[in-house]
């Protein structure tokens, strides 16, 4: 878990299962580490009456048809499935896996998911209690043989999950940039924070609220991985990459303007290091290209042959 790790982020909207399986054996073909899917019902950020598989079924079919990648999911939201259920079905995908998975979870924010399908879709505060009670039960139920949990929202009784996880434990990610609560989730339960790429002052100032939850359980910060997500588009100039990012957009059928704003990176691999560099030294050790179908290999390829050594070598200096 030490080692910095470059993968892709693809959410698997608006795409047949065939193309999907081919951006994940391309990202695992290119040499990079890590691919996940995202958890939602329906395309986001795009017209939602588009198709869009369900991710922890699709995840199981990815484990199974790659052999290096770690499988990751960002995130799960509290409010689609009981903590058990998850536990389980989480042991069943890092045994189909060879033990490559990595499990995220986040309070959920989709409202119209939750509208069409009558899920419940309590205040913040309450889906925020929630996942506090999911991050300990996903815990209990990976580390023993037997789990007895009482909280508001969640109850076990002398619970089992049985095989447990192919790994010691399955690492745990939580989702978010909130500093109240995601982050003292993450302080107390979990083994990896992602985020996506903001400014480096408002990351500062994320990475001392994390720092002071961390106190107050008795971690250290450094125990907790962090992996940003980006949205980037890498050519061998910028302007190429201005214009692979706009054809892109058109065959995801979105606004150019809503996907490569401030925060995206739009430029070369040298640029995208230089960018990226500063997070490496504040702690990131993961680094996710956004990557919703049809996907850009040209770019996987460049995070994983270009900027990938180039970063690595500076981590070694």
């Amino acid at each position: 878990m030490n080692d910095l790790r470059f993968g892709i982020h693809a959410g698997q909207q608006n795409a047949d299962f065939e193309s999907y399986l081919e951006l994940w054996r391309s990202a695992e073909e290119v040499g990079l580490d890590w691919a996940s899917v995202f958890d939602h019902f329906m395309p986001i950020q795009a017209d939602p009456t588009g198709p869009c598989f369900e991710g922890m079924t699709l995840l199981a079919a990815m484990a199974a048809h790659t052999e290096r990648l770690r499988c990751g999911i960002i995130v799960t939201g509290v409010t689609y499935r009981h903590p058990a259920v998850l536990a389980n079905m989480a042991v069943t995908i890092d045994h189909i896996s060879g033990g490559r998975l990595e499990l995220g979870i986040g309070a959920a924010w989709y409202g119209l998911e939750h509208e069409q399908y009558g899920v419940p879709m309590p205040r913040l505060g309450i889906r925020f209690d929630m996942l506090d009670e999911q991050a300990r039960i996903l815990k209990l139920l990976w580390s023993q043989e037997r789990s007895n949990y009482q909280g508001a929202h969640f109850t076990l009784t002398d619970a089992m999950c049985e095989p447990g996880p192919l790994q010691p434990t399955i690492p745990l990610w939580v989702g978010g940039s909130g500093e109240k609560r995601t982050l003292r989730v993450v302080a107390e339960s979990g083994d990896g924070w992602n985020t996506f790429l903001m400014p480096e002052e408002d990351f500062d100032r994320k990475l001392a609220a994390l720092a002071g939850h961390c106190a107050d359980f008795g971690r250290d910060p450094a125990e907790i991985r962090i992996g940003l997500v980006v949205r980037t588009v890498l050519r061998e100039s910028e302007k190429e990459a201005r214009e692979a990012a706009n054809e892109l957009a058109r065959r995801m059928n979105t606004d150019p303007a809503a996907i490569w704003n401030q925060d995206a990176i739009v430029g070369t691999p040298e640029m995208f290091a230089e960018r990226l560099e500063p997070m490496r030294r504040r702690g990131v050790g993961d680094f996710l290209m956004m990557s919703r179908p049809p996907g850009d290999r040209q770019t996987m390829e460049a995070l994983a042959r270009e900027v990938a050594p180039e970063m690595r070598r500076l981590a070694a200096v």
